[in-house]
């Protein structure tokens, strides 16, 4: 069974983080996202990877 997508609403409550900071992390910092029409959907396995590499710190890899 292929894995769900997800909204922001739903990778922000997953990583316990704001909509906002979902938004500056695909802006800033490469955070992997699919543009789909209007809509940003994310694959929970790729952003799990993305914030073990240390995507998600402060300074993080550009």
């Amino acid at each position: 069974m292929p894995e769900p997508w997800l909204s922001a609403d739903d990778i922000a409550e997953h990583l316990g983080v704001t909509k906002d900071t979902v938004y500056a992390w695909i802006a800033d910092k490469g955070m992997p996202a699919h543009k789909v029409g209007r809509l940003w959907k994310f694959q929970a396995s790729e952003v799990d990877v993305w914030v073990r590499s240390g995507g998600s710190s402060v300074g993080g890899a550009a």
